[in-house]
């Protein structure tokens, strides 16, 4: 997942509720299927943080020493500038980009 290919809003916006509960005819299900990609999104992303900021990490035992790293601030802005999970995981929804199958329905009920 390349989350700067998504074209997510970065504020809130109205989606109208027959598109999101159209795959599933069930608001409640697709809520829950998009909550669950929400939170994966969610720890790629803080994964991938950590991952970049660790590259700036010092060990320095002083507490009177404070480096400032320029480069370190404008990961943490690009990272806060990105839309939230949530609009992520809505706008995957929305471009049917998320794998979803019924688990009640066996190979038995589908013939």
């Amino acid at each position: 997942m390349n989350i700067r290919d998504i074209d997510a809003p970065l504020s809130t916006t109205t989606i109208d509720k027959n598109l999101v509960d159209a795959p599933t005819d069930n608001i409640y299900e697709a809520i829950s299927i998009i909550a669950k990609r929400a939170s994966q999104i969610n720890t790629e992303i803080k994964k991938e943080l950590s991952e970049k900021l660790d590259e700036f990490a010092t060990f320095n035992d002083s507490l009177e020493e404070i480096f400032e790293n320029k480069e370190q601030i404008e990961v943490s802005k690009f990272y806060e500038r990105l839309p939230k999970a949530h609009a992520l995981a809505v706008q995957e929804w929305l471009e049917d980009r998320i794998y979803h199958r019924d688990t009640t329905i066996t190979e038995d009920t589908k013939a």
